[in-house]
């Protein structure tokens, strides 16, 4: 049962379970990378038949593959996954950057190019719990940034291929290349290329605890978006709140892992023991019972709080992946909120619509990273060159400038490449 504490009772630091990677998990995943490296496309079919029970012969989907998922997918699925793909569509593309130049002084000439990164590679989970709503939110930012070249990876099924929810979802999505690989050595091909799956340039997506550790791994030969840790949600609920509607938005995250944390800040005591109670009658009518009560048991928390202000108090600290504000006007406290993944406003707006279908990103900073990170956006599949231009007689205006900046650092080459040119 989740418990009910008051407020002082728990820290912050206790509210939300975080995990790290074991030395086990960084040790396996290493092994991985380098029979990947090593062994290519031979070590990928190797785990595929290990960890997947999935005997390949080719490594990517093919056109007939995705056009059969297409039409196997009934019509309401594809309607839905289209209309989903507009509005993320329509919420990406009011993040571009435009590149820009300075030339206010005479012979100077200053600026910044905005360009897509070339190749990009989306890691999806698949097998038997595919997530088609991962596809259309890692894809589609990439695809507005312009990016070349947009694989996935995805581990297959038994039968060899690839879950068709998953293949319908990249088609309308416009992925270029699919690939029948799952876990770390997945991330592995990625960063290093086999002979049929392409290197990339960046890495993203979530995973498990193995996918995780072989992004961290990989970072600096490739970039990664971030380390996601376990789901997270905080519920900022005040005393009119429906308990009903709370303890669902609770248990949406905690039957996504058995590491998920879902916790409740409230302003009323008897709010909370209502919710205590709607958790454990709801719990009994979910088909993924056992990890959400395990993760209700273990990580789930109820804290009654003075007052809403000290609820978001205790939000800004923990800085959650998700953080649903179950108030009677959230748009008056919403400046109050300085760190949190994505926010979900009012009482019916259910993280779940964030999951799948709003348009703001589901990819989110988690462990507390919103303190400094942001979710997933165009912003992450562009990169900037900044480049100027000085004409002779603007360079003489500034040279000597340089130079004593350069002196004053010790740095006597850097003050002759400016005096240099000033000389007859």
């Amino acid at each position: 049962m989740i418990k009910i504490f008051e407020f002082g009772q728990v820290s912050n630091e206790e509210i939300f379970a975080r995990n790290n990677p074991t030395g086990d998990v960084s040790l396996i995943v290493k092994d991985i990378i380098e029979n990947v490296i090593t062994n290519g496309d031979d070590a990928l079919k190797e785990y595929s038949l290990k960890f997947d029970g999935a005997s390949l012969d080719n490594l990517e989907v093919t056109k007939e593959e995705i056009d059969e998922a297409f039409n196997i997918v009934e019509p309401e699925f594809i309607r839905i996954l289209k209309d989903a793909a507009e509005n993320i569509r329509e919420f990406h593309l009011a993040q571009k950057k435009n590149s820009f130049i300075i030339n206010n002084q005479e012979g100077v000439v200053v600026g910044q190019k905005v360009m897509p990164i070339e190749k990009v590679g989306l890691y999806v989970p698949g097998g038997t719990a595919a997530y088609p709503s991962t596809v259309l939110m890692d894809s589609i930012p990439a695809k507005i940034a312009g990016c070349k070249e947009i694989c996935i990876t995805t581990p297959p099924l038994k039968n060899g291929k690839v879950n068709p929810v998953i293949l319908a979802a990249a088609k309308i999505a416009g992925v270029d290349r699919i690939f029948k690989v799952g876990g770390a050595q997945a991330v592995a091909a990625l960063a290093y290329g086999t002979k049929t799956v392409t290197k990339v340039d960046k890495i993203v997506g979530p995973g498990n605890a193995f996918v995780a550790e072989a992004k961290r791994q990989v970072f600096g030969m490739v970039d990664i978006d971030m380390i996601a840790g376990p789901s997270e949600i905080l519920v900022v609920a005040d005393k009119n709140s429906n308990p009903q509607f709370v303890a669902a938005d609770l248990l949406s995250q905690a039957e996504h892992d058995k590491n998920a944390s879902a916790v409740l800040v409230t302003d009323s005591m008897e709010l909370a023991k209502q919710v205590q109670s709607a958790i454990e009658e709801q719990l009994k009518n979910l088909s993924r019972y056992d990890i959400a009560r395990a993760s209700i048991d273990n990580n789930g928390k109820i804290i009654v709080a003075p007052d809403i202000k000290y609820a978001i108090d205790i939000a800004n600290e923990i800085a959650p992946e998700h953080l649903e504000l179950a108030v009677e006007n959230p748009f008056d406290i919403l400046d109050s909120v300085k760190n949190a993944g994505s926010v979900f406003m009012g009482r019916f707006c259910p993280e779940a619509l964030g999951d799948y279908f709003a348009g703001p990103n589901h990819t989110l900073p988690t462990s507390g990273t919103a303190r400094f990170s942001s979710p997933l956006s165009v912003d992450d599949f562009v990169k900037k060159m900044q480049y100027s231009y000085y004409t002779q007689s603007a360079l003489e205006k500034v040279a000597k400038d340089v130079a004593y900046f350069a002196n004053k650092e010790g740095l006597d080459a850097h003050a002759n490449s400016a005096l240099i040119r000033m000389k007859k």
